[in-house]
């Protein structure tokens, strides 16, 4: 059976970054905080230049989700990123800072060594189906709107700023239906 499992957002706590000029809030990292090869997080800016840390060994894909930002190099480049928009980073091309046009919110999906993920932003009007391979999970973030997850006679109503897992049977789909804006990671199950 598909294991579905709400993630309360009361349950989080953001911490002001070293600056301050940001709100972090981790949202879950596997297999735990010393050791982890992905993590989900959340930072919330008020529009002023968000530094990057520097990671040798870290990949990130990254996601405004509330105003177009543009991505600083170290090199000069600049990189517009507009709602929604998908960036991937390594240490070959890894960033400085982001500028938000105003204040948003944007969606880190971190990988460590080979470890595979996939972070997909995007609007929902209707119905859509998800599969996982076997040793895989989803974790979808409802942004605006309402939405409702099925699968195996199992259903989850999610309102804004809710959160959950699904743990699928390889083969067995899950269905979202409705409409707003989500986040969804694809993720290793372990």
């Amino acid at each position: 059976m598909n294991l579905l499992s709400r993630q309360p957002a009361d349950t989080l706590h953001g911490h002001p970054c070293s600056d301050g000029s940001a709100v972090i809030t981790d949202i879950a990292c596997s297999p735990d905080e010393e050791t982890w090869q992905w993590r989900l997080s959340m930072i919330e800016t008020g529009g002023q230049k968000l530094e990057f840390p520097t990671h040798a060994d870290i990949r990130r894909q990254f996601v405004p989700l509330d105003a177009p930002v543009d991505v600083v190099f170290p090199d000069g480049r600049t990189q517009h990123l507009n709602r929604f928009d998908i960036a991937y980073f390594d240490q070959h091309n890894a960033p400085d800072a982001c500028v938000a046009a105003s204040p948003t919110r944007t969606f880190n999906l971190k990988l460590r060594e080979g470890t595979s993920g996939e972070l997909i932003a995007r609007p929902l009007n209707g119905a859509m189906v998800l599969l996982a391979p076997s040793g895989w999970r989803w974790f979808i973030l409802l942004l605006s709107g309402q939405a409702q997850v099925m699968a195996d006679h199992r259903t989850q109503t999610m309102e804004p700023n809710d959160m959950v897992w699904i743990d699928p049977i390889p083969g067995h789909p899950v269905r979202i239906e409705g409409h707003g804006e989500l986040v969804m990671a694809r993720l290793p199950a372990h």
